[in-house]
């Protein structure tokens, strides 16, 4: 490629790529049915999906058949992501003289349309101005022609490349230690009281047990209870539970907020059971509801990397065990319940790696604050 092959439409569609992707962290995504079209996609932004469409469109007809084809793909994209509703922003670079661009951007206000012919219709446009108001200074550059076309290609494959690290670093299976520990606590609790045959008076004094905790002020029961078991089979599925999401959450929150995440989640978990129950209760589920809630909110952040694994696993798993908590008797669905909204908030907190912002942050300790003094407040004060 030189210089002489380097129109001016493909300069800009280089430098509107170097805006999306390099300055606004808008990614790539691959579109099936989209010819000579680019398509971007950050879903922090309030205009998720960015399109650049190269194609010439001459007539309205061939514009109207355009808009049907987008939203069909938007719906597919919605679908995957779990996203309700998506803003889309078309940039055309090649309208002919007879497409009636006046009446398109009303249409539908999810979808908005620009018609660019040179870098002038981009910054004075005002959907770029609403939405991208530093677009205009992202624009200039020292370089031109092929120089520039390198140097934007160089940056936004840098831009790329250290995506694709970050993501490795996440993705990458880490040394699982503090599951395997739990797992060794919970048996060795177990066996504790099975051969010393004890294990009616460990239930007795450390059961989650509402009338205790608050009559008695036997708060430790709240966080004792949750180590816990009846049987064997209620250890085993426990255990196994915690060896499958409790290896995945560890691997993709690091070790602290694993531990932070188990425990918060046990608390609410036992709260909300002693608030909506008399029933003395045991078992590690709600802390391992509490880590599925972490798994739903690291899949929801990261639904584009992981696809349709996080439709058709993570929430079917959530979803059938908390359907078995309603069925089968003697079962402490609210703890589960507690423990799975627990554990949403308290993910909300800690963060994910290359993902939360501070305000994100922020957000989740607030309410993973509320949310356990208002369980407080019912369970201990009020019931």
């Amino acid at each position: 490629m030189n210089a002489e092959m380097i129109n001016d439409r493909d300069l800009i569609t280089m430098k509107l790529l170097y805006y999306f992707i390099k300055i606004k962290n808008y990614n790539p995504v691959i579109v099936q049915g989209a010819k000579n079209e680019i398509w971007l996609e950050n879903l922090s932004e309030d205009i998720k999906i960015v399109r650049i469409v190269n194609n010439y469109i001459h007539n309205n007809e061939q514009m109207e058949f355009d808009k049907f084809k987008t939203r069909r793909l938007v719906s597919k994209i919605k679908k995957k992501t779990f996203s309700l509703k998506m803003e889309v922003l078309n940039i055309f670079t090649d309208l002919g003289e007879n497409v009636d661009f006046t009446k398109t951007n009303q249409d539908d206000k999810k979808y908005k349309y620009i018609n660019v012919k040179t870098e002038k219709d981009l910054v004075e446009n005002d959907v770029i101005k609403t939405n991208f108001s530093d677009l205009k200074s992202n624009l200039d550059f020292k370089e031109e022609g092929f120089s520039l076309f390198l140097k934007i290609t160089n940056e936004i494959n840098e831009k790329n490349r250290n995506e694709a690290i970050k993501n490795d670093d996440v993705f990458t299976p880490k040394k699982v230690i503090i599951t395997y520990v739990l797992i060794g606590i919970l048996v060795l609790i177990y066996l504790f009281g099975l051969f010393t045959r004890n294990s009616d008076s460990l239930i007795n004094m450390f059961a989650v047990y509402g009338p205790y905790i608050r009559g008695y002020h036997e708060y430790y029961r709240l966080i004792t209870g949750t180590f816990l078991h009846a049987d064997i089979f209620h250890l085993l599925s426990n255990c196994y539970a915690l060896y499958i999401i409790g290896s995945q959450v560890e691997s993709f929150y690091g070790k602290n907020k694993f531990l932070l995440i188990y425990f918060f989640s046990a608390i609410t978990g036992s709260l909300l059971s002693i608030t909506l129950s008399n029933n003395a209760s045991i078992g590690a589920s709600g802390a391992i509801f509490g880590l599925m809630g972490a798994i739903l909110y690291f899949g929801y952040y990261y639904r584009v990397y992981i696809g349709a694994t996080w439709k058709q696993s993570i929430l079917p798993v959530i979803a059938l065990n908390l359907i078995i908590g309603f069925v089968i008797p003697g079962i402490d669905y609210f703890g589960h319940i507690g423990g799975l909204i627990g554990g949403v908030l308290i993910s909300m907190a800690v963060g994910l790696k290359y993902k939360h912002k501070k305000v994100e942050n922020i957000n989740g300790i607030i309410l993973s604050i509320i949310f356990l003094a208002f369980l407080i407040y019912l369970g201990i004060f009020v019931k």
